[in-house]
């Protein structure tokens, strides 16, 4: 009798965290789908008519864990262009102390411009893909995040991390404090 209450607690525990990973599926050029966590809004600043938001999702490409992410600035006036290169990395302070450092590997990508007739909006969105290093995984499902500091080629940009985000935007509310701690096993 205990064993089977076991087994059926276990098969629940397995489908309750299942159930907590969100997926977006594209299909690539060759035919493969790919399986990467939902957009997850990290930082968002709305000041003075300029928005600037942060967006991760993660996936695994052959066995590699990889933090895709999204910069996208909106503006009346004009937006800043940042740019990612080989020595580009996003770095994140730990509560518990730690820092640990993600690696890019996009290459050289700088922020496109689109302009948005509808609401007379300067949009730019620059996008790249991160590996993490040795252990950082393990570190990042352990503590939650304080800060973020992005290395772009031009300068280095750090960002709070709040424990509870109500995005203005979009009105949901998010906890990136703990993004990793709660979606690092979707890919794993």
């Amino acid at each position: 009798m205990t064993r089977i209450l076991l087994f059926l607690l276990l098969c629940f525990s397995m489908s309750v965290s299942a159930q907590d990973c969100q997926y977006t599926i594209m299909e690539a050029s060759d035919g493969t789908e790919v399986k990467t966590t939902k957009d997850y809004l990290m930082y968002e600043s709305v000041f003075g008519g300029t928005s600037d938001f942060v967006f991760f999702s993660m996936g695994n490409a052959d066995g590699i864990p990889v933090l895709h992410f999204q910069l996208l600035s909106k503006s009346k006036g004009f937006t800043k262009a940042y740019c990612l290169n080989d020595a580009s990395k996003i770095y994140f302070q730990l509560n518990n102390g730690r820092i640990v450092t993600l690696i890019n590997v996009t290459g050289e990508q700088c922020s496109g411009l689109v302009y948005d007739n509808d609401e007379k909006n300067n949009i730019r969105i620059l996008t790249g893909s991160f590996v993490f290093t040795v252990g950082s995984m393990e570190d990042l499902e352990k503590s939650a995040v304080s800060s973020m500091k992005i290395k772009y080629v031009s300068e280095s940009v750090n960002y709070v991390i709040r424990k509870e985000l109500q995005s203005e935007g979009t009105t949901v509310k998010y906890y990136p404090e703990r993004y990793f701690i709660n979606n690092l096993k979707c890919i794993r």
